[in-house]
């Protein structure tokens, strides 16, 4: 395996390699990372006013930011449609 001065000269060098040459990943196990945070974007989204009054109205019964569970909402819906098809 090859050894890098930085983290670009690495990038650029599997820009034009294959992994397999490298590593026999037959020998591959899964790894889990709970704790690992998904990288977010931020996103501009416009609203009407009175829904996103209902929203924060139901986050508040909640106990949680309106914009969680706008997210927590969407996940659902995502997977739930990915389900039926």
């Amino acid at each position: 395996m090859p050894e890098f001065k930085t983290e670009a000269e690495e990038r650029e060098f599997w820009e034009s390699h294959d992994s397999t040459d490298y590593v026999d990943w037959r020998l591959a196990r899964p790894v889990f990372l709970p704790n690992l945070k998904p990288s977010t974007k931020t996103i501009s989204l416009r609203l009407p006013e009175a829904l996103l009054d209902r929203i924060k109205i139901e986050a508040n019964k909640r106990d949680m930011p309106y914009q969680s569970l706008i997210k927590a909402w969407l996940a659902e819906d995502v997977d739930e449609s990915r389900r039926v098809r």
